[in-house]
């Protein structure tokens, strides 16, 4: 049994975390660490202890993981106390503000022999997973581009922000999803073009990116909008041979939102009309075309992962090394922005 414990009891830690970590049996969640219980907003869970102090979770014995679901500003001195407490420590995206950051936590967890890692859910996004079958199936050739969207249609956001700070930038809220699912499948590019913008101007929030990420001949094109009224697809992936297009994202984010939780059988999964479209010319030249079924997605197997390394000492899935380099493609991005 691994029992952990949380600090943060807002949106991260009921929607995103503790709706998969309550479906597996090997994990045993027993406190929560919430600054300020008069903020309170979700519903308490039967058995979980519920404390105002930190050191209460954080000298506590039985606790071998702690997870830090609080804002990013406050991710790297968290971590360090929890690695310093001798815990080990899972931490929400982006992971810290800096390469450095990330760098000298990464160190301190080597030095004491202990696990910390980010909460990379989204490499479980039925989607993408569904983009690696298609991939390795073989149908489409040899890889020549992949498009990858994560579209909005947001104005209030940036709209009413009249301040930049590139922690709270589009590009480091959410190219921390689709940047980490293309490095953890193709590892690090040779070159990046970045084209990252503050569409309402300079001095408001960066709301806009487009990076493309050079692999031999391979393009990976990684963009997001706040202003895409009608969303851009998914996933489009163009071979040699044929191309996928799959228009519709992951549905597991859908369903939290709507309290659909994954003790339903059908959480997450993509009905036919959300399938992918592939198009393809065979050997014979025979051009085909059919619909792909959805992967099933699920954001707990980060959770699987890390048990396993704690409790069986296997090697960790999201590696130091990919979160680092996320990181530095961060910083490069948004450092001309003001």
């Amino acid at each position: 049994m691994l029992t952990i414990g949380y600090i943060g009891n807002g949106k991260s830690t009921n929607r995103y975390h503790l709706p998969f970590v309550l479906q597996r049996k090997n994990i045993n969640i027993k406190t929560i660490y919430q600054r300020n219980p008069k903020n309170e907003s979700w519903d308490r869970i039967n058995g979980v202890n519920y404390t105002s102090d930190l050191d209460e979770l954080l000298n506590d014995k039985d606790i071998q993981l702690i997870v830090v679901c609080t804002r990013q500003d406050s991710h790297y001195d968290y971590a360090k106390l929890v690695l310093e407490h001798n815990k080990h420590c899972l931490v929400e995206k982006p992971f810290m503000k800096t390469y450095d950051e990330a760098k000298e936590i990464f160190d301190l967890a080597k030095e004491k022999g202990l696990i910390v890692q980010a909460y990379q859910n989204r490499r479980f996004d039925s989607d993408f997973l569904t983009a690696q079958k298609v991939i390795e199936e073989g149908k489409l050739g040899e890889l020549l581009e992949l498009e990858m969207h994560f579209d909005y249609y947001r104005p209030e956001v940036p709209e009413s922000t009249n301040s930049f700070s590139p922690y709270d930038s589009y590009l480091y809220g959410h190219a921390c999803h689709t940047l980490d699912q293309v490095i953890s499948y193709f590892g690090e590019p040779y070159k990046i073009n970045y084209d990252v913008r503050q569409l309402l101007g300079t001095g408001r929030m960066n709301d806009y990116f487009d990076l493309d990420l050079y692999y031999g001949q391979l393009k990976i094109s990684v963009k997001s909008s706040y202003f895409r009224i009608k969303e851009r697809p998914s996933f489009v992936l163009y071979g040699k041979k044929g191309c996928f297009v799959k228009e519709t994202k992951d549905r597991q984010e859908e369903h939290l939102k709507m309290f659909y939780m994954p003790t339903n059988k059908d959480f997450g999964v993509d009905s036919f009309n959300h399938y992918g479209t592939l198009t393809y010319i065979d050997d014979e030249g025979t051009i085909h075309e059919e619909k792909v079924k959805s992967v099933k997605g699920d954001y707990g197997r980060v959770y699987d992962d890390l048990y396993e390394a704690i409790v069986n000492n296997k090697n960790k899935t999201i590696t130091d090394e990919q979160t680092l380099l996320q990181l530095r493609i961060l910083e490069e991005g948004i450092k001309n922005l003001k």
